[in-house]
């Protein structure tokens, strides 16, 4: 039998933000659900909210599958109802037939309804790079792969042996900083076979497309895209700049042997500027860079001039030393120049701390919950997104959540434990249950 729960009043109470918790962004999403016109006629059981709100919640929850979320349906309703704000909860048949044919592009809004309540707390502003704007790093992913399943939205690979592969991609992004674990995911952009049309699509045209709605959702956002080599291209640029973007582009000699000469012309001539800066921790490591200006892109696009940027680091103890190299039109200078290798190097976070979390640590990213004959797959994507975006604005704003999850070592056992409180007790609030498990904890210690 549960045992009820109410705030533990020998517990120091925290302070939460007002639009920046569990409970006031669940509210957020509810509201944004609400506003989706349902497609179907006439009245149905379970209203489009109720089940985007439902597979919302089996993300929030890191429930492992569509399986074992509807068991808990079953098992235990009551908490999924009251905290989540939901009438019914669909079964998991019923949540695929009803999301499939959603238009994922209704979900959009849902993004910047979470992001707003961060500009207007001054949460962003803690953010801001070099004084330039937000770092946004961009990178594509893949989530789904068969030689069986498919959809009318997969990609297909076809080998030298004629076999078919059907995969299906997105292009994500967030914002970030090197000073900042946390970073605010975006709304991803899904690489999909176009409708009446044969031609694949690819994360390129995937890219573009994102930059044009991120900058029609913000207009005003001074944004600073930070991307791999394979970005670094003359008509890349020029939809950057068109579109307002500043930018950060990895490089490499193989792909820009007419750069790296101009450069290794520009050291000889004496028209590089060369430093070394000591590591504040360690004495035996240094860092070295090399930055040369108004550098042409290539010999064809010799208008496009770029800062050019090289980073290595002397380190004795490494065979092979760490090599970086970027083009930027930010004002990289002497004394920023270790700030904005910070800040470049920090690309990896869109891998490791964005994709990585989603695919190993609850997220269950690349997990199949459902292809669908129209969007499913995709809805499911975007709504994982928003769960995530949730738990990283939690993790960014709110003490209690904060104070909760360092209770646990990993991301995978904290939300386990958020699991067995959830089913375990009657609860109101969210706010409730990370009291719970902060109260857990204080009985362990003192036992």
């Amino acid at each position: 039998m549960k045992a009820s729960i109410r705030q533990a009043a020998h517990i120091e109470q925290i302070r939460l933000r007002k639009d920046l918790n569990a409970d006031a962004l669940f509210a957020t999403m509810r509201s944004g659900f609400e506003k989706i016109k349902d497609h179907r006629p006439g009245q149905v059981k379970h209203t489009l909210a109720d089940t985007l709100m439902s597979a919302f919640a089996m993300f929030s929850l890191k429930d492992p599958s569509l399986l074992a979320f509807d068991c808990r349906r079953l098992d235990d309703p009551d908490n999924l109802k009251t905290i989540y704000g939901m009438a019914t909860i669909p079964s998991d048949t019923s949540m695929r037939e009803i999301l499939d044919p959603v238009d994922p592009t209704l979900l959009r809004p849902l993004f910047k309804d979470a992001f707003r309540p961060l500009q207007r707390g001054k949460v962003l502003e803690k953010m801001v790079f070099m004084e330039e704007g937000y770092l946004l790093n961009l990178d594509g992913t893949g989530y789904f792969s068969s030689s069986k399943l498919y959809s009318p939205a997969c990609l297909e690979k076809k080998s030298r042996s004629g076999k078919i592969t059907y995969h299906l991609q997105a292009v994500g992004a967030a914002v970030v900083h090197p000073g900042f674990r946390e970073m605010i995911p975006l709304c991803p952009e899904i690489i999909r076979k176009q409708d009446g049309t044969t031609k694949q699509d690819c994360e390129r045209n995937a890219v573009r497309r994102m930059l044009v709605k991120l900058r029609q959702d913000h207009p005003h956002l001074k944004f600073i895209v930070n991307e791999d080599s394979l970005a670094s291209n003359a008509p890349h640029i020029r939809d950057l700049r068109e579109l307002g973007f500043r930018y950060i582009l990895g490089v490499k000699e193989g792909d820009h042997k007419f750069l790296f000469e101009y450069v290794d012309q520009a050291v000889e001539d004496g028209q590089a500027v060369e430093l070394v800066l000591p590591d504040t921790k360690k004495e035996e490591i240094s860092h070295c860079f090399r930055i040369v200006y108004h550098a042409p892109l290539n010999k064809g696009n010799q208008d496009i001039r770029v800062t050019f940027v090289e980073y290595w680091e002397d380190n004795p103890k490494r065979k092979k030393p760490l090599r970086f190299s970027w083009i930027t039109d930010l004002s990289v200078t002497p004394d920023n120049v270790y700030q904005f290798m910070r800040g470049a190097r920090a690309r990896w976070k869109i891998e490791n701390e964005t994709f990585n979390t989603l695919k190993n640590q609850g997220y269950q990213f690349g997990h199949n919950f459902g292809l669908g004959k129209q969007h499913l797959s995709e809805v499911f994507v975007h709504l994982m997104m928003l769960a995530f975006l949730v738990d990283q604005i939690q993790q960014l704003c709110c003490p209690l959540f904060k104070a909760a999850r360092k209770l646990y070592r990993t991301n995978r056992s904290f939300w386990e434990k958020v699991r067995y409180h959830f089913y375990g007790y009657v609860l109101k609030t969210m706010e409730e249950l990370y009291y719970t498990l902060l109260l857990a904890r204080r009985r362990n210690l003192t036992s």
